[in-house]
C-alpha cells in the first residue's frame, strides 16, 4: 500500500513539473446540476473539467461527479474579448438518494468568456448525458458558472 501511495504523489508531482506555466481554475456552476466545478488547463486549447454537484430535481435528486475531456476554439466567435467555444466528452457518476445509482456518458459543448484583466472565466454549457447503467436513458445537463484561477508558478 504504502509503494501505490508513493507512486501515486510521484506520478502528481510529474504532471504538475510538466505543467508549471498552466492553471486551475475553482469555481460554481448553477444550473442542472448545482455545484463545485474545477478546471485544469493541460495546453493552450485542451482540459480536463470536474464537477462535484446535487441535482435538486424532485424526481431526480443526485449528487452528481462528472470529468470531461474539452477542445477549445478561440476563432469561431470574432470580438475584442476572448471567447471560446468548447466541446467534448466526459462521464458521469450520479448518486440517487433512493440507491439507484447511475453511470453516464456525457458530450459537452458550451461557450466561455475568458477575461483578459481578471483570473476568471464564465461559462455556459449544454451537456447530453447518455445513461448506461443501470438502463439506458437521455437526460440533458446544463449550467451557467464561474470559476477563478489560481496559477501555478
Amino acid at each position: 500500500m504504502r509503494h501505490k501511495v508513493l507512486i501515486l504523489l510521484l506520478i502528481l508531482f510529474v504532471i504538475n513539473l510538466s505543467a508549471q506555466d498552466k492553471e486551475f481554475g475553482l469555481g460554481i456552476m448553477v444550473g442542472e446540476p448545482t455545484g463545485l466545478n474545477g478546471k485544469y488547463w493541460i495546453s493552450s486549447s485542451n482540459a480536463f473539467v470536474g464537477g462535484l454537484a446535487y441535482s435538486f430535481v424532485k424526481k431526480n435528486s443526485a449528487v452528481s461527479l462528472h470529468l470531461d475531456y474539452l477542445y477549445h476554439n478561440d476563432n469561431l466567435i470574432k470580438s475584442d474579448y476572448r471567447f471560446s467555444v468548447f466541446y467534448g466528452f466526459g462521464g458521469r457518476l450520479r448518486f440517487i438518494e433512493k440507491g439507484e445509482n447511475s453511470l453516464g456518458a456525457r458530450g459537452v459543448i458550451g461557450v466561455v468568456w475568458l477575461a483578459h484583466q481578471l483570473p476568471i472565466d464564465v461559462f455556459a454549457e449544454f451537456v447530453p448525458v447518455f445513461n448506461l447503467f443501470p438502463a439506458t436513458a437521455l437526460n440533458l445537463d446544463i449550467g451557467i458558472g464561474i470559476r477563478y484561477y489560481f496559477k501555478n508558478k
